[in-house]
């Protein structure tokens, strides 16, 4: 009572994640381990595909916005629950609040749109070779980035703003470890489920036509892998697909779940393990799905290792 009685009347409180958990601090501490994994394995893959000259292709760009798209993503929540676990507060400001979900929202948006991009680029480069480096062209490229950042970032300003309006009533206790729209949304005392719906009508933007565009590109694409006589050619391709497949349904999963099935028919639990998905374990997991099974990127970090052993 003493910690809420230190906090503002305009301040929300994060419970943290699984609040009843009675091991607290060994769980913040596990996903601070997680946190500079993916803050390590994406700013690595970041900087091979800048350095090295052979992974300057389509494929490996858009690889690298993913990248980046990850450490801003994972950056926005575990820092703060971090540190409000280190100094024993639980409060974040009204202002912080929105900062947050705006970057939360606007860095999701951009990894659904950078995905399906990414499966583009994929059924481009197995389906029709010859023409791959006319239609994947630096200023295609270009346009992908700036498509699925600025995409991902006006519709989060829309969202966060709307979402914000609505009062809230009693405790502002909102029941997850980051300003999640749901999780805000379950605090306001108006009905929201007109908004709901027009929350789903989005989703089905951002996640589903995203999530059944890829599903298109793969189908294409193993029909044509299937056609292939050499067997090289064919592990590759599928190496390659298999990776970007994995990513999709650790991501686009849990968030169709969280974004497109009323708020009512899940617990706020069930919410905060879904959305660990997405915004722990998937940026953690991205670029050591796309290193290992990358012979590319395993090459170029060889050469890197064997320039700093030579020159030591």
């Amino acid at each position: 009572m003493a910690k809420r009685n230190n906090i503002s009347t305009t301040d929300f409180i994060l419970l943290g994640l699984f609040p009843e958990f009675q091991y607290a601090s060994l769980l913040v501490y596990l996903i601070l381990l997680v946190y500079l994994i993916a803050l390590t394995g994406n700013s690595i893959l970041t900087f091979l595909i800048w350095l090295d000259v052979h992974l300057h292709t389509p494929m490996y760009f858009l690889l690298s916005q993913l990248s980046l798209i990850d450490l801003f993503y994972i950056s926005s929540s575990v820092p703060k629950m971090v540190i409000n676990h280190s100094l024993g507060k639980h409060s974040i400001s009204f202002i912080g609040c929105g900062i947050q979900m705006f970057f939360c929202l606007s860095l999701g948006g951009a990894e659904c749109l950078l995905l399906t991009f990414m499966s583009y680029d994929r059924f481009v480069a197995i389906c029709n070779p010859l023409q791959y480096t006319v239609i994947m062209n630096s200023k295609v490229c270009l346009l992908i980035a700036v498509a699925s950042w600025t995409g991902g970032a006006l519709n989060s300003l829309i969202q966060t703003i709307y979402t914000m309006h609505f009062p809230i009533c009693g405790l502002k206790e909102i029941n997850h470890f980051f300003c999640e729209m749901p999780a805000i949304l379950k605090l306001s005392c108006e009905d929201t489920s007109d908004y709901e719906m027009v929350v789903f009508v989005v989703s089905i933007i951002f996640i589903l036509i995203p999530f059944n565009l890829i599903i298109a590109s793969y189908i294409q694409i193993f029909l044509t892998v299937l056609k292939m006589k050499s067997p090289e050619g064919r592990n590759k391709a599928l190496a390659t697909c298999s990776s970007h497949l994995t990513v999709v349904s650790l991501y686009l999963g849990p968030g169709i779940v969280v974004y497109m099935t009323p708020g009512s028919s899940h617990t706020p639990a069930l919410d905060q393990g879904l959305s660990v998905f997405y915004t722990l374990l998937t940026p953690m997991l991205n670029p050591i799905i796309y290193s290992l099974r990358n012979k590319e990127v395993v090459g170029a970090l060889r050469k890197v290792l064997r320039k700093k052993l030579v020159s030591k």
